[in-house]
């Protein structure tokens, strides 16, 4: 069961940006190309999105992203981190 539960935690985000690519404009008017957004497939997709939501929401009238915007996108690379890097201690563990 736990295995499961860690695939569908690496699955979900990357599934969230392929519908994104496929139903919206979300990742076009984030990135200069909606090209980049899906690059987060492969890459780590938390920050991707949290780029995206912080360039569509959270940026001032000339473009900068705001501070709540760039908390965010910590916050993804956080998760993404916590996503890859929590089985090791469950290895460690076990021996």
């Amino acid at each position: 069961m736990g295995c499961l539960f860690a695939i569908v935690a690496l699955i979900t985000p990357r599934f969230i940006l392929i519908l994104l690519w496929l139903f919206t404009n979300y990742l076009n008017t984030a990135f200069s190309s909606g090209w980049w957004g899906l690059l987060g497939v492969f890459f780590p997709p938390s920050p991707t999105i949290a780029y995206a939501i912080a360039q569509n929401e959270f940026t001032t009238v000339t473009g900068v992203v705001e501070a709540t915007g760039i908390v965010l996108i910590v916050l993804g690379i956080v998760i993404d981190l916590g996503l890859h890097g929590g089985s090791g201690r469950g290895v460690a563990r076990r021996d």
